[in-house]
């Protein structure tokens, strides 16, 4: 009988202390004291059979097991789901602490600050060349532009009577401006100190005035209209070329050979030395001068002519013309500075 009622006391206490960690259970969540007050066998069963803490993001309770459902949220008045709201261990240990160190975010802000910088440096560069433009002509040269247009409508300045223009054809046009800018920085007023030459080109008012005669140009011939200056010039380089026929004060012709007379420049012009000759008229080179090279060799040679210059300057003139579409040319911008230490 002892030993029944022994065995039936253990198993009221069993019951009792079940009962009573169901309890704390239904209370909500357990304190390490409660857990301590329960038998050792219901610890771990109390301990799981606690709600979890809520999760930002997910819904109140544990995760359903395996194929089953998730009960454990609760259902607001319009059938959502409600979720629990943060505290701060869970925000600490889902999210961190605001002020903790990121190497990750600190890379990428690093990797979209250097991208801005970049894509500021580039567009101040693109629109500094689009403002500037670049390497460019000195401003007389635009300006000599429209006046050339001016002055190449008349249709006496091919030399006579062979008829050679070029000073004036398309193409080859901008030998004017080049000569104007070497002689005299592209200004109609310009003044020769030692000489007293005024204007672009480099003969004397007299000499212009006897070549203005011949190109039908108003009088008195003015070596300060650039329009007038360069009508003048024209018809001196296209004579200096091709060569030019004259009557003489005892009315017998006279021809003036131009550098398309002479064999050997026909040959550094055109690659031939072969010559074409009929009475009355210079000679002038039979082919034609087609390439870059080939024009710039007769550049060199005509501004020697023109202006009684060096062997440097003749090339100079000949640099310009072949780059008169490229400013940038190194070549070219050293010209344009001894130009303005010149102070032509």
């Amino acid at each position: 009988m002892i030993g029944l009622k022994n065995l039936e006391r253990r198993l009221a206490e069993s019951v009792l202390a079940r009962a009573s960690a169901g309890s704390l259970r239904d209370a909500g969540y357990l304190s390490l004291d409660e857990l301590d007050r329960l038998p050792r066998g219901d610890r771990t069963a109390a301990f799981y059979a606690a709600p979890e803490r809520a999760v930002p993001g997910r819904p109140a309770g544990r995760r359903p097991a395996a194929g089953g459902e998730d009960t454990s949220g609760t259902a607001g008045d319009d059938g959502a789901t409600s979720w629990a709201p943060d505290d701060r261990t869970s925000l600490l240990v889902n999210q961190g602490r605001g002020s903790a160190y990121r190497p990750g975010r600190f890379r990428r802000r690093s990797v979209l600050w250097s991208a801005a910088v970049a894509a500021v440096a580039l567009v101040i560069v693109l629109v500094t060349l689009l403002v500037t433009g670049g390497p460019s002509w000195p401003p007389s040269v635009s300006t000599m532009k429209a006046e050339i247009a001016t002055a190449c409508q008349n249709p006496d300045v091919a030399s006579e009577p062979g008829q050679v223009n070029f000073a004036c054809v398309t193409g080859t046009q901008q030998v004017l401006w080049v000569f104007a800018l070497l002689a005299s920085s592209g200004n109609p007023r310009f003044a020769d100190r030692k000489t007293g030459r005024v204007g672009l080109e480099p003969i004397t008012p007299a000499q212009g005035a006897e070549v203005a005669w011949s190109l039908n140009l108003h009088q008195p011939y003015d070596p300060a209209d650039p329009v007038d200056s360069l009508e003048v010039a024209a018809r001196a380089i296209n004579n200096i070329i091709g060569g030019a026929s004259a009557i003489g004060a005892d009315g017998t012709p006279t021809v003036q050979a131009g550098l398309e007379s002479v064999a050997a420049n026909c040959l550094r012009y055109t690659g031939s030395e072969s010559v074409s000759t009929r009475p009355g008229f210079p000679a002038v080179c039979s082919d034609p001068i087609t390439t870059p090279a080939q024009q710039a060799a007769l550049v060199a040679d005509a501004y020697q002519k023109w202006s009684g210059g060096t062997a440097q300057q003749a090339q100079a003139a000949a640099m310009l013309f072949e780059n008169a579409g490229n400013p940038g040319d190194p070549g070219v911008q050293a010209i344009l500075r001894n130009l303005a230490q010149a102070n032509l």
